[in-house]
C-alpha cells in the first residue's frame, strides 16, 4: 500500500523525546549524600557544596553534536541553578539544532524550590515555570498569547534530573554503597526514583590529561548508566542511552568542533530490525511476537488487544463495526477527558475547530474518524525536536508522531471522547521503530494512529506505554535492550 512507501517522516517523533530523556536521565546531579527515602538531611554550613561552574561536550558515538554548560551558586538559601544544552541532531536525515535552558532555586538539601525550563528548537518553543509549597507543585505553561495553571500532588521532595553534583567525598561513600532520590522532569511532569550506586575507583583521560575518578552507576527505570567524578567532586563524565556521553572541556572547547557533517540517524540508531517483511501491516488481522531483553513486568504489555503469555505478545485487530453509538463513560476513562499542561483541550481555538469538524448528531465514532481525517490532510509530518504539545502544533501545523498523537488527544478531548497517548513501535520498511499513536474510549478503547491515519491501528503497532505522556519514561528500560521477532501473521 502507498500507506508504506516513501513515508520516512511519518514515525520519527518518539526518537527525539527518548534521545532527550536519555541525555536527562546522566544529567543526574548526584545526589547521592541525602536519601529521599529516608528523613532529608539539610546541608551544614561547613559541608555547603562549593559553587561550580563547567562546561561539556555532548557526544553521540563520539561525534560531538553539542554542549552544556551548567552554574551552581551558594545562595542564603539554598542554591542557584542554571544550565544550559545546545545540540545538533539527526532525526530521519534533517539535521535540527536544540536549545534547552534550565534556571532554578534549591533549597539547602538540594530538593527543588523554584524553576523555569525552555526548550526552543526554533519553530516550536516550549517554557513552564513552576513552585514548590509542602507536597504541591504549581505549574505554568507558557506560550504566546495563551499561559495555562496546572497542580500536581508530589509523592516526595522532588530533585532535577539536572544541576549539581555534591561531592560524594564528603560522605565519604565506598563501593556498594547506595542512594536513592526522587526526580521531577519538566519536559514529560514525569515523577520518578533513581538509585546512585558507587562501584569503584579508576583512570580516565579528560582534556588529554589522567584523572583519578570514582565510577557511579545510575539506574533509571532499570536502565543503568554510568557517570565519573573526581576527588573534588567535579563531573567528568557521563554516559548515556543511544551512544550519548558527555566529557568535560573548557568554555573554547565547548564552543567549537560541531560535527557539520550529518551524524548518525539517531531514529534508526534505536529502531529494531524485522526478522521478516510485512508488506502490508493494515490488512493483517493478527501477529504474535516474542519479546525478550527487557523486564515485560514494567511495560504495559498486557490488556485490551494485547495478549502477553511469556515472552509471547500476540496483537489482534479490533473490530469497530459493532461499537454502539451511545454508552456511559465508564469511571476509569473519566480522567481521560480533562485538559492537560500538553494536551490543551480547553483552549478555545481547539474547541472551536473540533465544533467546525464533527457534527453534534454524528456517533464517537464518526466523530472519531473526521479528527483523525482532518489532522491527517492538515498536519504535514516532519520530524520536530521540542516538548510535543497540542496547542503548538495546531498553530504551526506540522510535527511527527508525538505531535500527532497529542492533538488527535486534544481534539478528541474537546469532542467528548476520551483519549489516551500509547507508545511502543511500529513498523514500517523493514524496520520497528518508536513511535505514539492514541487509544480512544468509543464504548471500549479502541486505537487510533493519526500519523497513519488508521482507526483502528495496525497490528504492527506494539504497546509499551499508555495513558498520558509521562509514561513515556518507561521506555528508558527498553531503549538498546528490547528484542523483537515475529512468530506468527494471519
Amino acid at each position: 500500500m502507498k500507506l508504506y512507501k516513501n513515508t520516512p517522516f511519518r514515525i520519527a517523533g518518539l526518537i527525539f523525546c527518548l534521545s532527550f530523556i536519555a541525555l536527562l536521565s546522566v544529567r543526574i546531579d548526584l545526589f547521592t549524600k541525602f536519601n529521599t527515602d529516608t528523613n532529608i538531611q539539610t546541608v551544614s554550613p561547613e559541608n555547603a557544596l562549593s559553587n561550580k561552574k563547567y562546561w561539556m561536550n555532548i557526544l553521540q558515538n563520539n561525534e560531538k553534536i553539542g554542549y552544556s554548560y551548567t552554574e551552581f551558586l551558594k545562595t542564603d538559601t539554598g542554591y542557584r541553578l542554571k544550565e544550559t544544552i545546545f545540540m545538533r541532531i539527526n532525526t530521519m536525515g534533517m539535521i535540527q539544532n536544540l536549545s534547552i535552558a534550565t534556571n532554578a532555586l534549591l533549597n539547602n538539601d538540594l530538593s527543588l524550590s523554584l524553576f523555569t525550563f525552555s526548550i526552543n528548537s526554533g519553530l516550536f518553543k516550549f517554557t513552564v515555570d513552576g513552585k514548590v509549597k509542602s507536597n504541591l507543585l504549581t505549574i505554568h505553561t507558557r506560550r504566546k498569547h495563551f499561559r495555562k495553571k496546572f497542580s500536581f500532588q508530589l509523592k516526595k521532595k522532588p530533585y532535577l534530573t539536572s544541576g549539581v553534583l555534591p561531592a560524594i567525598r564528603n560522605e565519604g561513600l565506598g563501593p556498594g554503597d547506595t542512594r536513592s532520590f526522587f526526580v521531577f522532569d519538566p519536559a514529560t511532569m514525569g515523577q520518578e526514583t533513581l538509585k546512585v550506586k558507587v562501584l569503584k575507583k579508576e583512570e580516565i583521560k579528560i582534556l588529554g590529561e589522567m584523572h583519578e575518578a570514582t565510577k557511579i552507576s545510575l539506574n533509571f527505570k532499570g536502565a543503568e548508566q554510568f557517570a565519573w567524578i573526581d576527588v573534588n567532586g567535579e563531573l567528568l563524565k557521563e554516559s548515556g542511552l543511544l551512544g550519548i556521553t558527555l566529557e568535560k572541556t573548557n568554555h573554547s572547547g565547548a564552543l567549537s568542533g560541531i560535527s557539520k557533517k550529518p551524524v548518525e540517524d539517531i531514529t534508526k540508531m534505536a529502531s529494531i530490525p524485522s526478522n521478516i517483511l510485512l508488506n502490508d501491516p493494515s490488512s493483517l488481522n493478527m501477529l504474535e511476537f516474542k519479546i525478550t531483553g527487557v523486564d515485560k513486568s514494567t511495560l504495559n504489555l498486557q490488556g485490551l488487544r494485547q495478549l502477553l503469555n511469556g515472552d509471547h505478545l500476540t496483537i489482534r485487530k479490533e473490530d469497530i463495526d459493532d461499537l454502539p453509538e451511545t454508552f456511559e463513560i465508564t469511571p476509569d476513562a473519566i480522567e481521560f477527558l480533562k485538559p492537560t499542561p500538553f494536551i490543551q483541550s480547553d483552549h478555545p481555538e481547539i474547541v472551536n475547530t473540533v465544533k467546525s469538524i464533527i457534527n453534534k448528531n454524528d456517533s464517537p465514532l464518526e466523530k472519531s474518524k473526521k479528527l483523525v481525517s482532518w489532522i491527517r490532510r492538515n498536519i504535514k509530518k516532519r520530524p520536530v525536536l521540542s516538548v510535543p504539545d497540542a496547542l503548538s502544533t495546531f498553530k504551526n501545523r506540522i510535527g511527527d508522531c508525538n505531535e500527532h498523537a497529542v492533538l488527535l488527544a486534544s481534539f478528541a478531548r474537546a469532542a467528548g471522547i476520551p483519549a489516551k497517548v500509547e507508545s511502543g513501535l511500529a513498523y514500517l520498511n523493514g524496520r520497528f521503530y518508536y513511535h505514539a499513536w492514541n487509544l480512544l474510549y468509543l464504548g471500549r478503547w479502541i486505537t487510533a494512529d493519526s500519523t497513519f491515519s488508521q482507526l483502528p491501528a495496525d497490528v504492527a503497532h506494539i504497546r509499551f506505554t499508555s495513558g498520558s505522556q509521562e509514561t513515556q519514561l518507561d521506555l528508558i528500560s527498553v531503549i538498546d535492550r528490547v528484542k523483537i521477532e515475529v512468530i506468527k501473521k494471519q
